[in-house]
């Protein structure tokens, strides 16, 4: 079993570094993950050794920087099991959605077709839909949930039909950590022609995750989420799907050439989505994060991070004033709240001992209206994180309560 202790060590972050003048626990790696010192050092290599731009210069430099930025692409490509030519560079999986709903289904979406959908989504999984189905005439219709708030093949099967062009889901959930059935519902939507975006947001950095296995046609995900910088991310895109949508960005490195009455070629995928200078730097970054995960080995992460899950689980469920959602995810996500505390307030109390857990909606207001609350508290964790970690959060959700929430205030 992996020893978080040994790996906390390459973290800045994590090293005696306090919150409210105590040790800081942190417990929000579903907004952000710490950096370890590898990625760090890969951003600075940028700034001290290579400073150039990428696939722009005919000197050393440049070239030294083109394959820097390069082998991070096939670094991230190795890491989903893809190949480097269906690596799109974008600014996270935000960017990464918007560029596949407006690229390729402001293209290719007609009047009368469906995009499927949950009410689980992220805003940037459900968002450019919405507004590309205003602008195309199509619809965006949602698959029905169960009681626990997850997504299940039966439930899928029962509104897909040949309408439905495009699937359009989380891998996991960001609120509830719920895994959905990719593999089977990629199967089902491409026997009826539609295809699969995947929101890989909270699995790539969790577990291992194989697009080619998972059959998937888009998957977007983020640096930051697993331990690179911000400002970068990532769409895998079947090559022959990439090749035939538009981009929505245009202008220096994405065509090969143009004239002045206006006919563009653009470069062949992934060069024609990456017009102007990318964040080599976070590129970079990105690269040595994916070189990182994959010599600790993703196996070991998702075992680590299930125990680990399970431990909290386990130790909250037996608290009488905390309210779980989700004592069954399969991710390492728990969201909860406190008894007749207002989330805000939980999360203030929690801080003001140290302990970084995110409260509010989490981007995903409609599943928020789904389970009736107006906010949730999110305590995500990360392959760093310890029982002794854990157990001080427990602790201390143990004594939350409407006075101990408002004490923190005076």
């Amino acid at each position: 079993m992996l020893d978080p202790n040994f790996y906390r060590k390459d973290f800045p972050m994590l090293q005696h570094h306090q919150m409210q003048g105590q040790e800081l626990i942190y417990f929000d790696n579903g907004a952000t993950t710490f950096k370890p010192q590898p990625v760090i050092d890969e951003v600075m290599r940028y700034y001290t050794e290579v400073t150039s731009n990428a696939h722009r210069g005919d000197y050393d430099l440049s070239y030294q920087v083109d394959t820097a930025f390069e082998n991070a692409r096939a670094s991230i490509a190795k890491l989903i099991h893809a190949d480097p030519s269906e690596i799109v560079y974008t600014s996270g999986a935000s960017g990464a959605l918007n560029l596949v709903a407006y690229g390729f289904g402001r293209k290719f979406l007609q009047e009368g077709d469906i995009v499927l959908s949950t009410e689980a989504e992220h805003a940037s999984c459900i968002l450019p839909w919405m507004k590309t189905c205003e602008e195309t005439g199509a619809e965006l219709d949602y698959i029905p949930l169960d009681e626990e708030g997850r997504l299940t093949l039966d439930s899928f099967t029962e509104v897909m039909n040949e309408r439905v062009k495009i699937v359009a889901i989380a891998q996991v959930t960001n609120v509830l950590g719920y895994q959905a059935p990719v593999k089977e519902i990629c199967e089902i939507a491409h026997q009826m022609g539609a295809i699969v975006v995947i929101d890989g947001a909270q699995s790539v950095p969790h577990f291992s995750v194989d697009v080619k296995a998972l059959g998937c046609d888009f998957l977007a995900f983020s640096a930051h989420k697993m331990l690179g910088p911000s400002g970068v991310g990532a769409l895998y895109g079947r090559y022959e799907l990439l090749d035939a949508m538009d981009t929505f960005l245009l202008g220096g490195g994405s065509n090969a050439r143009f004239d002045m009455c206006g006919n563009i070629l653009l470069k062949n995928p992934p060069y024609k989505f990456e017009a102007g200078t990318p964040a080599i730097e976070a590129s970079m970054g990105f690269g040595a994060a994916c070189e990182y995960l994959m010599k600790i080995g993703m196996d070991n992460v998702h075992a680590y991070e299930q125990e680990l899950h399970r431990y909290m689980i386990d130790r909250l469920s037996k608290l009488d004033n905390i309210i779980l959602y989700n004592e069954h995810a399969d991710a390492a996500i728990v969201t909860f709240n406190v008894a007749d505390v207002f989330a805000q307030d939980a999360a203030t109390y929690f801080n003001a001992h140290g302990i970084a857990v995110r409260s509010g909606q989490h981007c995903a207001k409609l599943l928020i209206d789904k389970l009736q609350t107006g906010a949730t508290i999110r305590a995500s964790l990360y392959f760093y994180n310890t029982k002794e970690e854990v157990d001080r959060f427990v602790e201390l959700a143990a004594k939350a309560n409407p006075e101990s929430c408002l004490d923190v205030f005076f």
